[in-house]
């Protein structure tokens, strides 16, 4: 985990029926940011499992090898990555809905984009075992436009707001192969048979940013003029570029010198 409430502070805000919180890097604890989001970075690229099996068999430079050959090299990627990672650390940590699968695990090429949705967060009635959705946009710049919410906006709207059919079937496979047979066998009942209904979607807009998100995001909740129920979350550090940097630059360093 990032441990964001150990680093930051935070400001919630209620825009109309949507919720708006902004979290702020503390200058005096982002050296412990660096090293709690560098701790939990290896597990979005490769499993648990997969690193132990490499440091057994192979030892630790090998495993350090590995993990370094699956991180981006470029300062855009590297942005856009940490972006989704957060995105992802701040659903689990807020524990209405699970991530239950780490999509940047199955990159095709460490300094390429995926493509579809950056997060589907999933939460499962117990009682009825119906499943709601969280579709998210994550955009990680130094500073932060309403283009660039625009972009992230329009993203959630695609496919008239819902979790696209081929992102949940990826999820699904995903799962299958993990042996998750339960929460595969869900998503796929409501995608082929039950249909995603509107109401059971909310739309996440999670930004990380150098500058101040508070009067975009807002604007952008109160221009928004869809039926779904909206999260905009902004997470400011102060030197953006620096902080993304140090917390791969201290990946690395770990995986070498664990």
């Amino acid at each position: 985990m990032v441990k964001l409430a150990h680093w930051c502070t935070f400001a919630d805000t209620q825009v109309g029926p949507h919720n708006l919180r902004v979290l702020t890097g503390t200058a005096a604890q982002l050296a412990f940011g660096i090293d709690a989001t560098a701790a939990a970075i290896p597990g979005h690229y490769a499993s648990e499992e997969h690193v132990a099996r490499v440091l057994r068999l192979l030892g630790k430079p090998a495993a350090a090898a590995m993990i370094e050959q699956k991180l981006p090299t470029t300062k855009s990627m590297r942005s856009g990555d940490l972006g989704e990672i957060f995105a992802t650390e701040w659903i689990a940590a807020e524990g209405t809905y699970q991530v239950p699968v780490k999509r940047l695990r199955w990159k095709d090429h460490r300094n390429m984009a995926m493509r579809g949705e950056d997060v589907i967060g999933i939460a499962q009635d117990p009682a009825t075992l119906q499943l709601t959705f969280l579709k998210t946009e994550a955009k990680s710049r130094a500073n932060l436009t309403e283009q660039v919410v625009t972009q992230a906006r329009a993203g959630l709207d695609k496919d008239a707001g819902l979790p696209s059919g081929h992102a949940l079937s990826y999820i699904s496979a995903r799962l299958v192969e993990h042996g998750n047979h339960a929460l595969a066998d869900a998503i796929d009942n409501t995608t082929f048979q039950l249909g995603i209904q509107p109401q059971s979607v909310r739309h996440l807009l999670f930004t990380f940013s150098g500058n101040a998100p508070d009067g975009i995001l807002t604007n952008g909740l109160q221009t928004y003029a869809g039926g779904y129920s909206q999260w905009s979350v902004g997470l400011r550090i102060d030197g953006h570029p620096a902080f993304v940097a140090a917390v791969y630059d201290r990946v690395i360093d770990n995986a070498n010198h664990p």
